[in-house]
């Protein structure tokens, strides 16, 4: 008996280790959203025997089974300054952002690869099987993946977009996929287009100049090796983008780019004992208002928030708003508190509405939940996310610049009162629920293909091997310019000349008549007449 139960634990051990893959993931940005679906990620992997490493800026307090973290909480001072620009970022044109997105992103990879235990595990004896990559403006970190000789997975923020399609020759026309960072829906008009393409083609120009060519300095500085940044990052096995057609457009997708949005999100839990009263006692509802993690209510201008207090003081709903210090100010309706569990919240049947600054965590959580929200947009891919949200009918969107008293109360009468939005986000939200398989489920199959063929060679696009303007068939575009330009130019010229001829012969022609008229002329004057 005691040998059969040994033999039985010896099995169930074996497969525990067949099953069991280590596992590296980075998320090197200091920002609560990017590191939510890390984490999500993370906790997922190793609550299913993986063993994890985790190099984030927020070490956990306590340790996990089967987790390990490596800290990187240097990058939250690096990036505290940037994070002040934020409200200003919308106006400070391509270039100004793409200048901001070199820096950042230089930074950032800088302080991982010079982090102390960070080099202590490259300097280790360690390996991992696959290495999953939080891919926010760090390319150059995929030599860390080919430093353990590992294939790598990216996690993508935000949907598939002109930031990381061109990693996978993932075709995205700009004819009806507008630009992340824009304010187009997929629905352009012919000028809409066009500025959709000129901006798109400019974004890729100026990163091929001013943001990759950073990104290779540092690989070459930090990676050990003689091959190049490009020879790696256009090898990647897989993307996991944070979309679904229930919240993004429905784009063209390689079969190595897989959508895993909402996979984030977990059925609601209990609240703290006086929020839960605080919510159960609205008769009339309850507005939740949070502008994310990375901005600020308390950085609002002082106009802006009169008037978002006078809005609110109108309403017969209750208001939580997540504000970083006191409001005294605020009307009795309203309930100030500097952490708000906002997924619990929005599952709360009696939350009206959802006020953010739309992004796209947010409005996921918003439409997996069926609340209809109102948008105030700032930077980043914030608008995009709310133009979409317009135009499926469950958002109303008030930029920052248009704020006042007026608006607001208009847009907080809309939602409110119109029933149409509440329809719209619940029949978005049973989309988003309408699933073979949960979005979390998906991301680990896909990942665990990865370990067990290690890579995905055959999902990849020989798209891959050709240069952007090569895949937007701008070379293609040129040559014809060129060769029509000249064919019409020579037309032109022979044209031009047989004129000269016709001309010239023309010009002959009369020339001879009119010498042949004068000759006789002459000869009928100098003959002598006849007489009969």
């Amino acid at each position: 008996m005691n040998y059969l139960f040994v033999l039985i634990l010896f099995w169930c051990s074996l497969q525990c280790s067949v099953n069991s893959a280590q596992i590296l993931v980075i998320s090197s940005m200091p920002a609560h959203s990017h590191y939510t679906l890390a984490f999500r990620l993370v906790k997922e992997l190793a609550d299913r025997n993986n063993q994890v490493t985790f190099i984030s800026p927020y070490p956990q307090k306590t340790q996990a089974k089967n987790y390990r973290d490596i800290s990187i909480e240097e990058t939250i001072d690096f990036t505290r300054e940037f994070k002040k620009t934020l409200f200003e970022l919308d106006g400070m044109g391509f270039i100004g952002n793409k200048l901001i997105d070199t820096e950042l992103g230089t930074g950032l990879v800088e302080h991982t690869f010079k982090n102390s235990e960070v080099q202590k595990l490259l300097n280790s004896d360690e390996s991992f099987d696959v290495v999953i990559i939080e891919h926010f403006l760090n390319e150059a970190l995929i030599g860390i993946a080919h430093h353990f000789n590992a294939p790598v997975v990216f996690l993508a923020p935000v949907a598939s977009c002109a930031k990381n399609n061109y990693l996978f020759g993932n075709p995205s026309p700009s004819s009806y996929v507008p630009d992340l960072l824009g304010s187009f829906t997929k629905h352009m008009n012919f000028w809409q287009r066009l500025e959709n393409f000129l901006v798109i083609n400019y974004n890729d120009i100026l990163r091929e100049i001013l943001y990759i060519p950073k990104q290779r300095e540092l690989f070459k500085k930090y990676v050990k090796t003689n091959l190049e940044l490009d020879d790696l990052l256009y090898n990647i096995s897989l993307m996991l983008t944070t979309s679904h057609p229930s919240v993004t457009d429905a784009v063209p997708h390689l079969p190595n780019i897989i959508e895993i949005g909402g996979y984030h999100v977990s059925p609601p839990k209990d609240l703290p004992r006086d929020l839960q009263e605080y919510m159960d006692n609205a008769t009339d509802g309850v507005v939740l208002f949070s502008m994310g993690s990375n901005l600020k209510s308390k950085d609002l201008t002082l106009d802006v928030r009169r008037s978002i207090l006078g809005a609110f003081s109108k309403l017969k709903e209750k208001v939580l708003w997540k504000f970083e210090t006191d409001l005294p100010e605020a009307s009795p309706n309203v309930k100030v508190m500097k952490w708000l569990p906002q997924q619990d919240i929005l599952g709360h049947p009696n939350i009206k509405a959802f006020i953010t600054h739309g992004g796209l965590l947010s409005t996921i959580e918003a439409v997996y939940y069926g609340v209809p929200i109102i948008g105030i947009p700032v930077f980043g891919d914030q608008r995009n996310n709310m133009e979409a949200a317009v135009s499926n009918g469950y958002g109303v969107s008030v930029l920052l610049q248009d704020l006042t008293e007026k608006t607001f109360s208009g847009a907080l009468s809309e939602i409110l009162n119109n029933p149409k939005y509440r329809e719209n986000v619940q029949k978005r939200s049973k989309l988003m629920h309408d699933q073979p398989v949960k979005p979390i489920d998906s991301a680990v199959y896909w990942i665990e293909h990865v370990i067990r063929h290690k890579g995905a060679p055959h999902l990849r696009s020989v798209a891959t091997e050709l240069k952007w303007y090569q895949r937007e068939m701008i070379d293609i575009i040129v040559f014809l310019m060129a060769v029509t330009s000249v064919i019409l130019v020579t037309i032109f010229l022979l044209l031009k000349k047989c004129v000269k001829l016709i001309m010239y012969y023309s010009k002959l022609k009369k020339t001879t008549s009119r010498n042949k008229k004068k000759n006789k002329s002459k000869e009928n004057v100098n003959c002598p007449l006849k007489y009969s």
